[in-house]
């Protein structure tokens, strides 16, 4: 009941009060709002983080996947935090893993700005982010100086690092970028994540192809176990949600070739309609970039529904995860964990309450309240 009412509490909160006030900084553009959202919480003491996770976190629902333990299956996706600069935040909000990144193995700038487009009316965000990052070295070094290291559990939650190449990289290149990220974020990830399916980068998922992925995928293998041949690092992967039933299945050939760990589905969409097919009502509906949020909710389900019956290969959920209902269909198709972006910034720390709640309860969620 406490439960309950703290999650109903935490939501009015957020969205009748903070939510109004994030959407107006900096004019409502929504990457100065991220910008100054990401440099608040890292400004936060580990106290006062306790206490708010004392708060906060939903009671432990233990998932395993990959050989790790985690707290509950709700997990902040890449992109929110790439740079690593409040990962001692996300835990404290709910969360019971964190994947920070995507990084590439040098610093770049991305794409030129404006690149980032909030669609109110249909739930979702656009982005053209385009890997903005300092680099994986940077995020290495910043995380050890926190005292993170590969299973030292200084989070309290696994910690996920996403990689990527390099814009001026060539993809006939783009195995030495994925390698060199891969060695410089070993040291302190539990898990690494492969990032070949965001549209932001040119041709990056032309990589998604059986004979790209089997080479990456196996240059990746060789160098995690050089770095620890006793307990290599899981690699995780991350496919787009455009791919068809046959590029599928070449994604799971390849990964199950090459020892990867999971696949996570999915990344954002071209696509530009909602989940029940309709056209998107924002004035931002026509911007170049990825779609993520609520319209890519059922073709989420899907990827991940296919994959569940093609492979063994634990799925993680992605992609339009807004609502406990959301979030429990991916369950319920076949995913061992989820992931939460821009449900969190149209919900926050409620949702992921929320979602770990009806997760954990051997109820249907068809009666809990929605969260918007």
């Amino acid at each position: 009941m406490r439960g309950r009412w703290l999650t109903s509490a935490v939501h009015a909160g957020y969205t009748g009060a903070l939510r109004p006030v994030l959407f107006r900084v900096g004019d409502g553009d929504p990457e100065v709002i991220h910008e100054r959202m990401i440099e608040t919480l890292s400004w936060v003491p580990e106290p006062m983080l306790s206490g708010l996770r004392g708060l906060l976190a939903p009671a432990d629902d233990p998932v395993e996947v990959s050989g790790l333990r985690f707290r509950n299956p709700v997990g902040l996706a890449a992109g929110l935090d790439k740079n690593g600069r409040a990962p001692l935040a996300w835990p404290a909000l709910g969360f019971g893993f964190v994947e920070l990144g995507t990084v590439t193995p040098r610093p770049q700038p991305g794409n030129p700005i404006p690149r980032m487009f909030r669609l109110v009316e249909d739930r979702a965000i656009i982005n053209r982010m385009g890997f903005n990052n300092d680099g994986a070295p940077d995020l290495a070094n910043r995380l050890t100086r926190l005292g993170v290291t590969r299973g030292n559990n200084r989070l309290g939650v696994p910690l996920g690092i996403s990689i990527g190449r390099n814009k001026l990289t060539s993809n006939e290149h783009a195995t030495d970028d994925y390698l060199a990220a891969l060695r410089a974020v070993a040291g302190v990830a539990d898990y690494v994540a492969i990032n070949v399916s965001s549209p932001n980068t040119p041709g990056l998922r032309a990589l998604q192809t059986r004979a790209a992925l089997e080479e990456l995928f196996g240059e990746l293998d060789e160098a995690r176990r050089d770095i620890d041949h006793h307990d290599p690092v899981p690699i995780w992967v991350k496919v787009a949600p455009e791919l068809t039933w046959a590029e599928l299945d070449d994604v799971v050939a390849a990964a199950e070739n090459s020892g990867v760990n999971a696949i996570i589905a999915t990344n954002t969409t071209l696509d530009r309609v909602r989940a029940d097919g309709s056209a998107l009502q924002s004035r931002h509906a026509a911007e170049a970039g990825g779609l993520s949020g609520e319209p890519l909710t059922r073709k989420a389900r899907e990827v991940v529904s296919y994959l569940a019956r093609h492979t063994d290969l634990p799925i993680i959920g992605s992609g339009g995860v807004t609502s406990p209902d959301a979030a429990l269909a991916l369950r319920d198709a076949g995913a061992r964990l989820v992931q939460v972006y821009t449900g969190f910034i149209y919900s926050g720390p409620a949702l992921v309450r929320a979602i770990a709640e009806d997760w954990a309860s051997t109820d249907k969620p068809a009666d809990t309240e929605e969260l918007s």
